[in-house]
């Protein structure tokens, strides 16, 4: 293991952000770029010779924290990187987007601050690229089998490389102009940066992946017309249906799902548009939704240029430390400050939107809300708390529904869906149609980016042994205490 004594002498330490001013002027990374490497030793060698790693319980892929831990700290990046990809197809990803459910089940977190293993990640994987040790993995043989992936989001991608590494042929179908799902569009290029996607889109096509951009299957092509092509079809086409907020003045002009107003920000810095369709510029912006996604609004709007920014969240707001209901090693809901967030604009919680105020040309111009309180168990409104904010802008990122069931998908392949609306399917990822498989949102609901890879990977091995019989993939992790996740 790294420094037995790692933890006593060291504190934690984190990377460091460029300067508010500085970064809300560009799109790149908010990071320092190279300020994380120099200090990754010293962080890795406070991971402890723990009897029982519980960071492997709190991480959907099971990755061997522990074990990349000790290599970063002994700067053997090559080994480091290894031990990272044995269970991560994308680390690059997680390291900078997965909230981390790992730390929060720590051992050292009982008592100290966690081990920093989200910032050990990123620099293995950053240097492993650097050094050019990530290379293709093309299959020694192919099977003769050919296997269709429906998304290209990181369920969708994971699954597609191990099937296409395992021997068989594999075409990734996404219905946008690029490839990358969520990732491509949802994501802000200051969370992420569109290169990270692209080299290993590039690594996949050297593989043997392909990929079939700008084709929705139920629409432009039908479900079973694909399954007839195919040996075995992979839906990971997440779950893309924004919960709506129907309220007076919903049909109002400046009030939009997150992910209509988030792609086409992304979308200017692909170089497709000089300014985007849907600005924040000069505006009074409302972000509807406190989660990860209406940060992204929050941060975007800094970008564009908003005159102010709010974001509204119906929970009440959330605590600094654990709750005595979520115990360590569970992942808690604690008070949040993102690099949006530290970047300006209001948070207001406990309060509920009740109707949307317009001008006599229809565009939004004040949101009303008001103060909510548990009574009861239900969120009730509190009399007396009514009052009007300015909103020129409302975005609207409350979380989704579910998988897009209108484009026919669903219908055409004649899937069974569980109570939640999400398609059903069992243990090996298989659906009620012989040959199809679900990973990720589309199967699990709305969940993390880690959370899509691990299902990705797992429906990857149960295509394998559905084609083969049997699956030299490695077995999916299946976690005994769900609660640990989120």
């Amino acid at each position: 293991m790294a420094d037995p004594k790692g933890f006593l002498k060291h504190g934690r330490e984190v990377a460091r952000t460029r300067p508010v001013e500085e970064r809300v002027r560009d799109w790149n990374e908010v990071y320092v770029p190279g300020s994380l490497l120099p200090i990754i030793p010293t962080q890795a060698s406070r991971c402890m010779d723990c009897g029982i790693p519980f960071c492997h319980q709190g991480c959907p892929l099971g990755n061997l924290i522990p074990e990349w831990n000790d290599f970063a700290y002994r700067e053997d990046w090559s080994a480091a990187s290894e031990r990272l990809h044995a269970t991560n197809n994308f680390p690059e990803f997680t390291g900078r987007l997965c909230p981390a459910p790992c730390e929060s089940a720590c051992v050292l977190g009982i008592n100290q601050p966690a081990v920093t293993i989200k910032n050990v990640e990123v620099s293995i994987i950053d240097k492993a690229w650097d050094s050019g040790d990530v290379a293709p993995q093309a299959p020694e043989r192919l099977s003769g089998k050919t296997v269709a992936v429906i998304g290209s989001g990181p369920a969708g991608l994971a699954a597609a490389q191990q099937l296409t590494r395992a021997g068989h042929t594999v075409a990734v179908y996404e219905r946008a102009d690029r490839v990358g799902g969520l990732l491509r569009y949802g994501i802000p290029e200051f969370k992420m940066e569109k290169r990270h996607i692209n080299r290993r889109i590039e690594q996949m096509r050297a593989e043997g992946t392909r990929f079939r951009t700008g084709i929705e299957i139920g629409r432009d092509l039908k479900a079973t017309d694909l399954r007839k092509r195919y040996d075995a079809v992979v839906i990971a086409a997440g779950a893309t249906v924004s919960r709506d907020l129907p309220v007076p003045g919903r049909e109002l002009n400046g009030i939009h799902f997150a992910m209509e107003y988030l792609p086409l920000a992304n979308k200017v810095q692909e170089g497709d548009f000089v300014a985007p369709p849907i600005t924040a510029e000069g505006k009074h912006v409302v972000v509807i939704g406190g989660g990860d996604t209406g940060a992204d609004c929050v941060g975007t709007a800094h970008r564009q240029g908003a005159a102010s920014v709010t974001q509204l969240e119906i929970m009440p707001q959330p605590g600094e430390d654990r709750a005595p209901h979520q115990p360590w090693p569970t992942f808690p809901m604690l008070y949040k400050v993102t690099s949006a967030h530290e970047e300006g604009g209001e948070r207001v919680y406990a309060v509920s939107t009740t109707h949307f105020e317009g001008d006599e040309d229809g565009n939004v111009q004040w949101l009303h809300l008001g103060e909510v309180e548990f009574i009861d168990g239900k969120l009730t409104p509190k009399p007396g708390t009514e009052r009007k904010i300015p909103a020129q802008l409302v975005t609207l990122a409350m979380g989704f529904t579910g998988t897009d069931q209108e484009n026919g998908l669903v219908s055409q392949f004649a899937l069974d869906l569980d109570e939640r609306g999400n398609i059903a399917r069992d243990r090996d990822y298989a659906t009620n149609v012989p040959g199809v498989f679900v990973a990720g949102d589309a199967g699990r609901g709305q969940s993390l980016i880690v959370w899509a890879i691990a299902e990705g990977r797992s429906a990857a091995r149960g295509v394998d042994r559905f084609l083969t019989g049997v699956s030299e993939l490695p077995a999916p992790v299946r976690p005994t205490d769900r609660s640990l996740m989120v």
